[in-house]
């Protein structure tokens, strides 16, 4: 039996801790076996496995059986970012007496600025200067505005759609780590790190929950009366940094930009009304409409940078259930989902779905998330 967490009978035992004081990062620690890191999607798409967590009773399915655990009246929100194939190839040009050098450097983007300068890390990074011109095709560079401890700045040397359409043909896929050290991107991830209706261009990962769908299970959903609304969260590179405190509530939460429409916040209010549960696909739609309700717990549409970090103790004004992936040891997206199933919960679930041999992270299987209250 794998060891799963650890001792956490203080957990239970202790209601501050159950609410998050005192809480530390080893708490949401587990050791789970490498060859269950899924390197690629299930396909087709619905055919990934799904947990489902009913309340308290687990049951194993797949992605395809999710009309029968929602009722007519439901509505799933959506993220709709798209991911941009984020990640460079190109010369960095530096200009001295001698004439000109050139040296070879990856950048991957993080995200765009109100000027239309690029966040970017730079690999190999350390002898990147300020001032110097990245080449990375004779149709696009960019200048190295700063350099500083998030990565550099670029300004490229093309902006709007003319620079979505150079990305577009230069670059690849921002793979997560755990996949990028095992393999390359390649021309099939164009197409399996991207959701069936992403539209919103400007992540750099994936709103990975929402890759199991396709457009005949949408199409199954809307059939039997299930609704759907979109909002849009720029998944950030930040989803994948560690979180390095061991106290969890002295962590920074990286910021992501976001959007959720008077249109989707009509859906969720009508929902609610009449009675239906609003699920959230992914932890990125769930923390966006989460942060729009922050406040007097009353969701209004809303715009801008969200670093909300939810963790035990959190109280939840919008999301009744969650569509999600299984997440990263000692993540703050396993702080996210203990605090909403509850942490005994989620490592009872945790420890079932590696017994099970249920794939992980990004392009692994699924789990449908209903709390004891909006069970079916």
């Amino acid at each position: 039996m794998p060891k799963i967490f650890g001792d956490h009978k203080a957990l239970q035992a202790n209601h501050d801790y159950a609410m998050g004081q005192g809480m530390k990062l080893s708490d949401f620690d587990f050791d789970l076996p490498e060859q269950l890191i899924a390197l690629r999607p299930a396909n087709p798409r619905p055919t990934s496995r799904m947990l489902v967590a009913n309340g308290a009773a687990l049951s194993d399915h797949h992605f395809a059986d999710l009309p029968q655990f929602l009722r007519a009246g439901d509505l799933l929100v959506l993220n709709d970012t798209k991911v941009i194939p984020a990640r460079l190839n190109g010369q960095r040009r530096r200009v001295s007496d001698n004439g000109e050098t050139f040296a070879k450097v990856e950048a991957t983007l993080l995200s765009c600025d109100a000027q239309g300068d690029w966040l970017a890390l730079a690999k190999p990074g350390r002898r990147v200067k300020t001032g110097e011109v990245i080449v990375f095709d004779p149709e696009l560079e960019a200048e190295v505005l700063e350099k500083s401890s998030d990565g550099i700045r670029l300004r490229f040397s093309k902006t709007g759609t003319a620079f979505d359409q150079q990305i577009a043909r230069l670059g690849t896929m921002p793979l997560p780590p755990y996949i990028a050290a095992k393999r390359p991107a390649d021309a099939q991830d164009n197409q399996d790190y991207q959701t069936v209706f992403a539209r919103v261009s400007g992540a750099v990962a994936a709103p990975t929950a929402s890759l199991h769908f396709d457009q005949a299970l949408l199409d199954q959903l809307a059939g039997q009366g299930v609704n759907t609304t979109h909002v849009t969260l720029h998944v950030g590179a930040g989803t994948f940094l560690p979180v390095k405190t061991d106290d969890i509530s002295e962590h920074k939460m990286h910021a992501e930009w976001g959007h959720v429409s008077p249109e989707a916040v009509a859906a969720i209010k009508q929902t609610k009304l009449r009675g239906g549960r609003v699920i959230p696909v992914g932890t990125t739609a769930l923390r966006l409409v989460e942060t729009a309700a922050q406040g007097d717990g009353e969701i209004n549409p809303w715009t801008g940078e969200t670093d909300i970090f939810i963790k035990p103790g959190f109280k939840f004004a919008v999301a009744d259930g969650l569509i999600t992936n299984f997440h990263l040891p000692k993540s703050t997206l396993m702080m996210l989902v203990s605090a909403f199933m509850g942490a005994q919960e989620i490592r009872d679930i945790y420890h079932y779905a590696i017994e099970n041999r249920y794939r992980f992270f990004s392009y692994g299987d699924s789990s449908l998330l209903l709390p004891v209250g909006n069970d079916v």
